[in-house]
Order: structure tokens, then sequence, then C-alpha cells
């Protein structure tokens, strides 16, 4: 039997979101990135604002074995009760650009925990990429589960008082989900180009302030979802900056990837850091 170790877990079942395994998103993913590789791009080889200290976290257990993630936080400082953010790697997986973009997000002043999805693997190529992500969608709960730990990590073991989530991509996908599963505990959600929704039902839940960042060229999540899901958030009156990039493409900031647009991702990092002041500091 699966057996899941962690301090707390939130009504982890109560929300129950539509998530799943969404066979044309993954087969339109993979077509946007099947001439791409995980080389580093600047937003993984910027250098944070201010020195970093960095180490692997063990933020949960699963059947015994444990999951690692990838801890960072201003040196010389306490990360007790230091703001925080659960940071969600794209489909390559918790890579080496993904630790060190979670090191630049740091140097703005928070406590960052790169969670691990794939427990312990990572891709260097679009093939195992693709494998890696059908075989979480498979895994059913389980990406939930690993982000709910990562959540009670930082709110129990570390004291963080609040704490936002951010990904990119896969992990714009999953920045939503945790959004869904903790929609009371969370403080802010940044989404980078992740699969939305429009329905109502599962957004009326959420409680906290959320940053889209989308491409206008997307064909993985196109314009017309994105408009879709900004509008459902509009009329339930949520607290929702949606942003689309007219000329950018997919995966456009992505810390590892060839799609990266210079001017596109830096607007972005820019609505980021100021969202992330505003609602975490």
């Amino acid at each position: 039997m699966r057996r899941l170790s962690v301090a707390l877990i939130f009504g982890l079942f109560s929300i129950a979101p539509v998530m799943a395994a969404d066979a044309t998103l993954e087969q339109r993913t993979a077509e946007a990135h099947r001439t791409d590789s995980p080389v580093p791009t600047a937003a993984a080889t910027t250098a944070p604002a201010q020195r970093i200290d960095s180490r692997p976290a063990i933020y949960m257990s699963v059947d015994g074995q444990p999951v690692t993630g990838w801890l960072s936080w201003p040196a010389g400082k306490s990360m007790m009760g230091m703001p925080a953010l659960i940071v969600i790697h794209e489909w390559w997986g918790l890579n080496d650009n993904i630790r060190q973009a979670a090191e630049r997000l740091a140097g703005e002043g928070y406590m960052t925990l790169a969670v691990d999805l794939y427990r312990g693997e990572n891709a260097a190529n679009p093939k195992d990429a693709m494998r890696l992500m059908n075989q979480l969608n498979d895994q059913g709960d389980a990406g939930r589960e690993n982000l709910v730990a990562a959540y009670d990590y930082l709110a129990n073991v570390m004291q963080a008082e609040r704490i936002g989530v951010i990904g990119w991509c896969l992990g714009g996908r999953w920045s939503l989900q945790a959004a869904l599963q903790l929609p009371t505990q969370l403080a802010a959600t940044v989404i980078y180009y992740g699969g939305v929704t429009d329905d109502k039902k599962q957004l009326a839940t959420l409680q906290m302030p959320i940053l889209g960042l989308f491409a206008g060229d997307d064909p993985v999540v196109p314009p017309e979802t994105v408009t879709a899901f900004r509008t459902a958030l509009l009329e339930l009156g949520k607290d929702a900056d949606i942003h689309i990039y007219p000329e950018a493409k997919h995966a456009f900031a992505n810390p590892s990837g060839q799609a990266y647009d210079p001017a596109a991702a830096e607007d972005a990092w820019g609505r980021t850091t100021r969202f992330l002041a505003e609602h975490l500091q």
C-alpha cells in the first residue's frame, strides 16, 4: 500500500479539483517542446539580488522513501517565519536550472522550496519529459499530496506565516492545482502559462490573489482558454491579474529551454516580484 508521511494534510480530498490527465493538453505540450532541450536560460543564470544559502530539504516521504526539494533563503537571515514560496518545476523536472531560479526568487527576500514532483528523476530530452509528465498524471493524487506536503513543511516546520506558489509550464498547471487544493491557506498564486480552467465551481473556492502570465502565440494554452479563465475569475469577483504577451511563445520565461523571450520574460519577472512583494511581504 502506498503511504504518505507528512505532519499535516489540509483536507486533501475535500475539493477534488479537476486536473487530470488531459490527453490533448499533453499532446500539445509534447509538440511545442519536440525540438526543445533543457538548456539554462537567463531565468536561471541571472544572479540573485543578494547572497543566498541553499541546501537539500526532505519535505515528505512516500512508502518510506524521502522526497527531497531544494530550500533557499537570504544568507545570514533566520529562515523561521520568513515569507515563503513553493516553486514548481517545468516538465523537465527539478534540475539545476530550477534550483537556480528558486535561488533568484529567494534573493527577493523569500524562503523558497523547489519541489520535486518526479521524486528524483528529471529529463534531458522531450521523450523522457513526456514520460515523466504522463507518469505524474497517472499517479492520480500524488502531485497534490506532494504540494500539500510542501506547504505543510513550510508552514509547520519552517513556521512561514505567508506562503505563495509559483510554477512554469507544467509547474504553472500545478500552481493552479495547489491553489485549488489550498484555497484559503495560500497567500498568493503565480501561474506561468500553465493549463487553466474556467470552471466557476472550482475557481469560486480561491481566496488568494492570482497573477497569470501567458503567451499570445501558444498552442499549448491558447489565448481563448486564458481569456475564459480570466473572465470566470473576474465574474466571481476574484483578485486576479491575468496578462497575455501577444508576441510571446509558450515557455517564454522558463528556466530551462530554447523558447526564452528576454523582453517578455523580464517584464513578467518585474510583475512577479511586485506581486509577491505586495502579497507576501
